[in-house]
């Protein structure tokens, strides 16, 4: 197995990732797209391997995988931003389609949370990519904040490190109209007839449960729902989630 460091730049932000390939051999992989969610700001659990795990994991198998920080997280500048965050995936669907080890006919988009979301909306537009699995996907962005007013969902993301700059944003209200362009709903039909498998936890605390129904009843065919009965929100950390996914991955790639 091979990794990479990789750095994309979007928008004159420095996008930081990594690149698993499953060997020194050539030929063709399919590959995933690896999309993380929105920080939560939890301090982090120690015996968490975290994305890398998970990339080990399907590298294993045989996947091509690429992960990456949207910016304003990880080691990725500038700020929370969803529009930002479909261009820093386009970006990296654009790396990846012009790998010579990558496999075109089977460019996955794996997105959780508020990544599955942006996936959604990128595979809308761009049918370079071949299937999308949302994994605990709002419908639409909800906020528990959102009661005091816009100003409030910016100072919690500010107090979580994930908006960094003093000035950002200029309006609050315009920022959070970013959320509702993205919403996975408006989009989530467009994905047919490239096939999309929707993953979601029977007892999620963060994304009801209805949203991954609401997903499904709107998407086309060929489509798959996966409910993990008694899962939470974070279904990266759950092994039959996992184990799931990566299931139907290799069912869709070879």
């Amino acid at each position: 197995m091979l990794n990479k460091a990789i750095t994309l730049e979007v928008d004159g932000l420095r996008i930081v990732g990594q690149l698993f390939l499953p060997g020194e051999g050539g030929g063709l992989f399919p590959t995933v797209c690896v999309c993380h969610g929105i920080p939560s700001g939890n301090p982090p659990d120690p015996n968490d391997g975290g994305y890398p795990s998970l990339a080990e994991k399907l590298c294993g198998e045989g996947f091509a995988v690429f992960i990456f920080n949207f910016r304003g997280t990880g080691a990725s500048e500038g700020n929370l931003d969803m529009p930002g965050w479909t261009r820093d995936l386009e970006a990296a669907t654009d790396y990846l389609y012009a790998l010579p080890e990558v496999d075109r006919s089977h460019l996955v988009l794996l997105g959780f949370s508020g990544g599955a979301a942006v996936s959604v909306y990128v595979a809308a537009q761009d049918r370079r990519v071949s299937s999308v699995v949302a994994c605990a996907c709002p419908a639409e962005f909800t906020f528990s904040s959102m009661a005091e007013g816009p100003r409030s969902v910016v100072e919690h993301f500010r107090s979580i490190g994930a908006i960094r700059e003093k000035g950002f944003p200029r309006s609050a209200g315009e920022w959070l109209k970013g959320f509702k362009l993205v919403s996975p709903i408006k989009y989530v039909a467009r994905i047919a007839p490239r096939p999309l498998l929707v993953v979601h936890g029977s007892n999620d605390e963060t994304v009801e449960l209805s949203h991954a129904y609401r997903l499904y009843e709107r998407a086309g065919e060929p489509k798959q729902i996966i409910v993990i009965e008694g899962a939470t929100h974070r279904l990266r950390q759950n092994d039959e989630a996992m184990a799931r996914v990566l299931g139907w991955l290799k069912s869709r790639c070879r």
